[in-house]
């Protein structure tokens, strides 16, 4: 891309300098650093193409989001207003750079529930559609499909994935419709909130944010940075409800967001080892996704763990956990 050019378009200052390559990879493209007499820049280039429409809410929120004071990229946009913008040809959008470390889901539970929080609390007004993805399950049917394909196909996670398909099929028993709407990030994995030199937090990648249960959005967070480990996991509740976080995990539904999120990036990462394409190149790609999910799986037996420790060792009901 012509530095000088992209500069101009995102009024970004003089003397502009891109990196010879890539600097980060992830499913939805690639990111190039940009450095310009203004500072430095993240250039996020696409696999996909998208209007300026399909992007309007998910940006709004993650401006919302930088005015309240949560710790993420200023977005960038164009002279013009806009978020995209087309350089050599490539679809291309700005973000200010931040230096991060690498994800680490042992981040302090603490940090990660206060800033959770701080997400939840930014004002919305237009909270979109819902999307399948993140309260729809796949299916015992599919599974099915899935396994035989994989298994015909010698893929080496084949195996795991048949162990696991009974318990997959189970947990997508708990799973209940979003009982309150509003804007969430909807990708609140390691990968995405990630530690930053000066001790804080830097949440990343907001594309995806759209309509979802706070709830069930907490119920993802509690999982990724708690696991089995009951003291992080009140850590993290105690403090995102310190921080006045509104949302609550107190029942097997409000896992339903992680479940079927869970669920479909296992059925879409197994696909893409069938047939390897943009978003996962090499089958090995594809298996190293996988492998995210079948090596340490969110089965009933942990996610009911979690949820006896934020309740205080009893469900709801004030009965203990049944698996």
């Amino acid at each position: 891309m012509d530095a000088v050019e992209l500069a101009r378009r995102f009024a970004l200052g003089g003397a502009a300098r891109l990196s010879d390559g890539p600097v980060a990879r992830g499913k939805q493209g690639v990111v190039w650093r940009l450095e310009t007499a203004d500072g430095r820049w993240a250039v996020k280039v696409p696999f996909h193409q998208s209007g300026e429409g399909e992007v309007r809410l998910a940006t709004a929120f993650q401006e919302a989001a930088y005015t309240a004071g949560v710790p993420t990229p200023q977005v960038r946009r164009t002279t013009e207003g806009r978020v995209f913008a087309t350089v050599d040809g490539r679809q291309v959008r700005v973000y200010e750079w931040v230096d991060v470390k690498a994800p680490d889901s042992c981040l302090d539970p603490a940090l990660v529930g206060a800033v959770v929080a701080a997400i939840h609390r930014v004002p919305v007004t237009e909270p979109g559609q819902l999307d399948p993805w993140y309260h729809e399950p796949v299916g015992a049917d599919r599974w099915d499909q899935l396994v035989q394909q994989l298994v015909e196909a010698g893929a080496p996670f084949a195996g795991q994935l048949v162990d696991l398909r009974d318990e997959l099929v189970a947990l997508e028993s708990w799973i209940e419709p979003p009982q309150i709407r509003r804007t969430c990030h909807r990708d609140l994995w390691a990968d995405n909130v990630l530690p930053t030199a000066d001790g804080g937090v830097c949440v990343i990648d907001w594309e995806n944010s759209g309509p979802a249960d706070p709830s069930q959005e907490l119920g993802c967070v509690l999982f990724e940075f708690a696991r089995a480990d009951p003291g992080r996991a009140r850590a993290l509740i105690d403090a995102y409800r310190e921080a006045a976080g509104p949302a609550t995990v107190n029942r097997r539904g409000h896992f339903s967001m992680l479940i079927a999120q869970l669920g479909h990036i296992t059925e879409i990462a197994a696909t893409d080892w069938l047939t390897p394409n943009a978003r996962s190149p090499q089958r090995a790609d594809s298996a190293a996704w996988i492998s995210e999910v079948l090596d340490e799986p969110h089965t009933r037996e942990l996610l009911e763990t979690l949820l006896a420790a934020v309740c205080g060792g009893a469900t709801p009901s004030g009965q203990p956990p049944e698996i």
